[in-house]
């Protein structure tokens, strides 16, 4: 009986992996080789059409590629600014307890939430950012006569009265603000707890050896973060290429599919075809798994530091 006792410990927990985990990916993967109606019905097999149709689609190649783009981008803006602002945090200064606390803020509010709030503030008419915008436009002609488009940020955007969201030009880099706006606190915050595992010995050492702060930090302290910061970006890399709220509540993929990323694609396709839905759904699991093996080659996690 004695040999039984784990399976009370880890039992229940096997049960809600298999519940929540191993057979949503089993029905997701048997749902990819049926033909089912857009009520739920299912019809016929249908293996392997729902892949063909998925790959054959015109924009497939453009939305991977994109999607890989979405993911680099993101995760990799996301750690710089993180190792930048877990290095400021971890410094001892007047008002620190109060930035921490609003680091939270974006982390702690509804995804959802904040993707809408973006996109009222990028609305062409009325929102915030487009008045701004438009107001610097017409100050800058009335006082200097210089055209608004003709300006290197403004020009960029389009000018003063281009809709940012409805071109992907300058669409996609809104959806990478927002997307990393998000992300940074959690990562900001793991990194911290990171570096608090650091001990203060060591620096001490590297002070008495007369090593630079830049030496010191390339030297220490990133490689005794590694660990923190690979799950961190692990983390970051798995959220953000299953990432649905932002892109679908700014852009919902449009203009066409120029703004979608494979998790758009996915949930269009379930409107009026369920089952090369579930096959771009099961191509999905596979970019994650390859990307996530790519990342952690490249990440070397295993390796003992130096």
């Amino acid at each position: 009986m004695k040999k039984l006792e784990p399976l009370a410990w880890v039992g229940p927990a096997v049960v809600l992996i298999a519940a929540v985990v191993i057979w949503p990916v089993i029905e997701m993967i048997r749902s990819s080789f049926l033909q089912i109606s857009r009520f739920g019905v299912v019809r016929e097999v249908n293996f392997p059409d729902n892949y063909t149709k998925v790959f054959n689609s015109k924009d497939f190649a453009d939305i991977m590629v994109r999607s890989v783009i979405w993911v680099v981008a993101v995760v990799a803006l996301t750690v710089l600014i993180s190792l930048l602002l877990a290095q400021l945090f971890n410094q001892r200064f007047p008002g620190r307890k109060v930035a921490r606390w609003a680091l939270i803020a974006p982390w702690a509010a509804s995804v959802l939430m904040t993707a809408i709030v973006f996109k009222w503030m990028l609305d062409p008419e009325v929102g915030v950012i487009n008045l701004i915008r438009r107001d610097l436009g017409v100050f800058l002609n009335d006082a200097f006569g210089i055209e608004p488009s003709s300006i290197g940020l403004l020009g960029a955007m389009g000018g003063t009265s281009a809709d940012q969201l409805g071109q992907a030009s300058t669409a996609m880099p809104w959806l990478v603000f927002v997307a990393v706006f998000v992300s940074v606190p959690f990562t900001t915050y793991a990194l911290l707890a990171g570096l608090a595992t650091i001990p203060a010995d060591i620096y001490e050492a590297a002070r008495m050896d007369g090593a630079s702060r830049l030496r010191t930090y390339w030297s220490i302290t990133l490689p005794l973060l590694r660990p923190a910061l690979t799950v961190a970006a692990l983390i970051n890399v798995m959220n953000v290429f299953n990432s649905f709220p932002i892109i679908w509540a700014m852009t919902k993929g449009q203009p066409g599919y120029d703004t979608a990323t494979s998790t758009i694609f996915m949930y269009i396709l379930k409107g009026s075809d369920i089952g090369a839905s579930a096959a771009m759904s099961v191509v999905n699991f596979g970019m994650v798994i390859v990307l996530t093996i790519i990342f952690l080659r490249v990440s070397r996690w295993n390796k003992e530091v130096a």
